[in-house]
């Protein structure tokens, strides 16, 4: 069979048991040799999943952010173990919540200060907001305050989140977190710029990303695809509880969760990644840096909470997965292979190695990510 049969047949079997639509592409040595569209965008009105169709990237966009803030790297803006302080001024003299015998919380001063590449990294001691420990609890109730108020941006969260004690000495563990959204306002600061225009000066326009943004058009709402809850079920209901900073009024450019973009426009990027950090003449990044990028930067202490069953074999770099243990992971792909996932199940994996990049599109929760990304992986290089 041959990659697109496989592919194809795939494709299919999600769209079967899973989401309405999805849609995918696989560039090999700046070569397109698979692309393909499945099913719906929107099934209340029976619209195709397309080349128009829009997607909301959601955490693919922390590669475009780490990208990014690499290019202010090459230029000497910044060194990876400066202080974190040293340009975001709100983070000197942080506080860490600690528990004592009795595992009552209190704070104590931080050990050290957080480093730039402890943002890269996830090792920042930030958080997502939750209920698993005080730090969540409290990044939520900031949150919640920016919006209600109106004031949600990259410079006001990262103020808010510098006013919460960290949930870990930073450096000491991995934990996912809102550490791409303040390294969003690290390139704001640095730039001079917004995060939205940065990216768009320095990414977007040398590749003619021209669908890909934080703030969807008006002139192109009609191409978002529809974002679907799946039941135990299977059932499948509309799901809007996310477009709210998507919309042509907001103001917000989540540096983690925040992209829209085209399947094709996307794998532009990787594929650039995928080339060394050039593309169609348009060099965005070193390939030493890229190199640098997707080393392993996790050591043993922080690799114990790096830990979700289906990233066995991966390690973490600035901020991608990066494999480095084929065997451990079950897989066929290369040692160095790299990219990252969003929560409705978008994906993207890059080797520079074979100079092969794969982007999957798809809007639903939940996104069933260990069940359909290995087997992509599987298939692409089984076909090389």
């Amino acid at each position: 069979m041959t990659l697109s049969s496989k592919l194809n047949n795939l494709l299919n079997s999600f769209v079967e048991k899973g989401p309405t639509g999805c849609s995918m592409q696989v560039m090999h040595q700046g070569k397109n040799i698979f692309e393909q569209y499945v099913g719906y965008a929107d099934m209340e009105t029976n619209t195709p999943i397309s080349p128009d169709s829009i997607f909301r990237l959601h955490s693919l966009t922390k590669v475009v952010t780490c990208t990014a803030a690499l290019i202010l790297y090459e230029r000497g803006e910044f060194l990876l173990h400066d202080p974190l302080e040293e340009y975001l001024p709100e983070f000197k003299n942080m506080q860490v919540y600690k528990k004592d015998n009795q595992g009552e919380i209190y704070t104590t001063a931080s050990q050290r200060s957080i480093t730039v590449k402890d943002l890269f990294t996830m090792t920042s001691g930030l958080t997502y907001p939750g209920d698993g420990s005080e730090t969540e609890r409290q990044a939520g109730i900031a949150m919640e305050k920016l919006k209600k108020e109106n004031k949600l941006s990259n410079r006001q969260l990262s103020k808010a989140l510098a006013a919460i004690p960290l949930a870990f000495e930073p450096g000491k563990e991995w934990r996912y977190g809102l550490s791409h959204d303040v390294l969003g306002a690290l390139i704001e600061v640095i730039s001079g710029k917004s995060l939205g225009d940065f990216i768009k000066d320095n990414i977007f326009e040398p590749l003619d990303m021209n669908d890909t943004f934080f703030i969807v058009p008006e002139n192109k709402v009609n191409r978002l695809a529809c974002l679907y809850n799946r039941s135990e079920e299977g059932e499948l209901s509309r799901n809007t509880a996310f477009d709210e900073h998507f919309q042509p009024e907001s103001s917000y450019e989540s540096g983690g969760a925040g992209l829209l973009s085209t399947l094709n426009n996307f794998s532009r990027f990787a594929h650039m990644l995928a080339s060394g950090g050039e593309w169609n003449g348009q060099r965005i990044l070193g390939e030493k840096t890229i190199n640098l990028m997707t080393m392993n930067h996790l050591n043993e202490e922080q690799m114990q909470q790096f830990n979700w069953d289906y990233l066995r074999g991966y390690g973490y770099g600035l901020g991608v997965r990066t494999m480095i243990n084929p065997a451990q992971g079950g897989s066929n792909s290369s040692i160095g292979e790299f990219g990252w996932s969003g929560l409705a199940g978008t994906w993207v994996m890059i080797d520079p190695k074979e100079k092969i990049s794969a982007v999957y599109m798809q809007q639903m929760f939940p996104n069933f990510e260990a069940y359909h990304q290995p087997r992509l992986r599987s298939v692409i290089y089984g076909s090389l």
